[in-house]
């Protein structure tokens, strides 16, 4: 009788299991590529907008609450703000300034989160005396959420490479 009650156990788990559904691998890939692509879509509008020197435009894709740290640790709190900040830049230190970005690495923490690392150079910046100062070169770190279909930033750090004498 016990060796019944088990074939019958084990033929409800196998028919159990049996209907569950099965995530594809494809259909998983399909989404995970599709949001790379915009997330790399987003991040490139980015630059473009700093290159244009377009405070706005490098302001649009912070979430409204979003965070922007820069290499000195200055801290700016929500999308308003950091387009203020670089309304300053843009007229002044940056404004024959030009930036290239390399993303190296994108990861999802879940569907709508995911994480972003880049290398970046800046060339034409200015010093506080006016003279232009040299490349510069470091490490973008975002953290980007989904919210209404869109992809936006909800923390963006700025790194600086040290220059070793």
């Amino acid at each position: 009788m016990n060796w019944m009650r088990s074939v019958t156990a084990l033929c409800l788990l196998f028919v159990f299991f049996a209907t569950l559904p099965v995530p594809t691998t494809r259909a998983q890939s399909t989404s995970t590529d599709a949001d790379s692509a915009a997330i790399r879509q987003v991040i490139d509008e980015f630059v473009a907008a700093f290159n244009r020197h377009d405070a706005a435009g490098w302001a649009m894709p912070f979430a409204e609450d979003g965070d922007f740290t820069n290499v000195s640790g200055l801290t700016k709190h929500g999308r308003k703000e950091v387009e203020e900040r670089f309304k300053v830049l843009f007229a002044g230190p940056l404004k024959n300034a030009h930036r290239t970005v390399t993303v190296k690495h994108l990861r999802f923490a879940k569907p709508d989160v995911a994480f972003a690392d880049a290398e970046w150079a800046l060339e034409g910046s200015t010093a506080a005396d006016g003279s232009v100062n040299p490349v510069r070169k470091g490490i973008f770190t975002w953290v980007l959420v989904k919210q209404d279909g869109r992809w936006q930033f909800a923390d963006f750090h700025e790194s600086e490479f040290v220059t070793m004498k």
